[in-house]
């Protein structure tokens, strides 16, 4: 069975970090029917297209989209990041991100809301540019958004050994959002007796993935907090660099998006020096959704033990040992 995958090189690193992951994909035995999709920062500044309604129509046909990274120093922040990633995570319904953290014993997943709170874009200015000027920018978190996200985490935390699930906001000064979150958390906890659950405000939650990342298993958050958190959780397990991440559509009705958290990265383009591990992962957790565990497990296994190199050298090292 040959799965159908698009791929979006970008910009920066991007075409160089997904071409070491396909090769390494593609080393399992694993059929990817792979099509190159033109998006990101040099698309933006040569035909002044973002993310085009016929190409997000044409995003809707494959099985998974594995994206290397966008934007360029010429695009003014927002404009990618709102016009293209955001917006296919909204488009395609991507609500979950999932982020793991494997690193020295740890071994932690956040499950991060991915289409609602703060990044839901409500909000606007009153009086902009005088000195008496307004912003307001505020978080939009339905029950459905919240308690699809919430019973996605307490299924991941049932499929794994440690069966714990932390729920993370700011229920004490959010009193709002963070009681819907509280809520929705404990009536589903009710179909799940056997997880175990605790809560941690976010502040508190900072310091532990510092401190005592081991005391986690699964956490679930909202899509600012777990901006934040799986940021975080990257410098303390290895680095940003080597961090993979998956948006999913749980439901199956559209492509799930998967790629590495680290950027475009535009000053080492063509140097060699952009490790691919991080595109490598993220093509483990594509492998992973599609229903390839077997493969997927190798690729992981593949990237326990370091490597050191050339960004291509490395792909070479990672699909030799596949």
């Amino acid at each position: 069975m040959s799965h159908k995958i698009a791929v979006i090189g970008g910009d920066g690193i991007g075409p160089e970090v997904v071409a070491e992951a396909l090769k390494v994909a593609r080393a399992t035995g694993v059929a990817l029917d792979t099509t190159e999709i033109d998006l990101g920062g040099a698309r933006y500044l040569r035909t002044g297209e973002v993310l085009p309604d016929s190409v997000l129509d044409d995003l809707r046909g494959f099985d998974a989209i594995l994206l290397g990274a966008v934007g360029t120093p010429e695009i003014p922040p927002g404009v990618l990041e709102r016009g293209l990633l955001l917006r296919m995570r909204f488009e395609l319904d991507l609500y979950v991100n999932l982020r793991p953290f494997v690193a020295d014993g740890l071994d932690l997943v956040v499950i991060r809301e991915n289409t609602e709170g703060t990044y839901a874009g409500e909000g606007g200015f009153l009086r902009k540019g005088t000195p008496h000027e307004v912003a307001t920018q505020g978080s939009v978190n339905t029950r459905m958004g919240v308690e699809r996200c919430i019973r996605f985490a307490f299924d991941l935390a049932r499929s794994r050994d440690r069966h714990h699930l932390t729920l993370v906001h700011k229920t004490n000064v959010l009193n709002f959002a963070g009681d819907l979150w509280q809520r929705a958390f404990d009536e589903v906890h009710a179909d799940y007796p056997d997880i175990d659950t605790a809560y941690n405000h976010v502040d508190a939650a900072c310091i532990y993935f510092v401190q005592d990342p081991g005391r986690y298993d699964v956490i679930v958050t909202d899509n600012l907090f777990g901006d934040i958190l799986t940021d975080l959780g990257g410098a303390v397990s290895g680095g940003i660099g080597l961090a993979s991440s998956a948006n999913l559509n749980p439901a199956r009705t559209g492509p799930s998006m998967f790629e590495p958290v680290h950027g475009s990265a535009p000053d080492i383009v063509g140097t060699g020096k952009a490790n691919p591990t991080a595109a490598v992962l993220s093509a483990a957790l594509m492998l992973d959704f599609l229903g390839e565990g077997d493969a997927a497990a190798r690729i992981r296994k593949a990237c326990a033990e370091p490597v050191t190199g050339t960004t291509q050298s490395i792909g070479d090292q990672l699909a030799g040992r596949i």
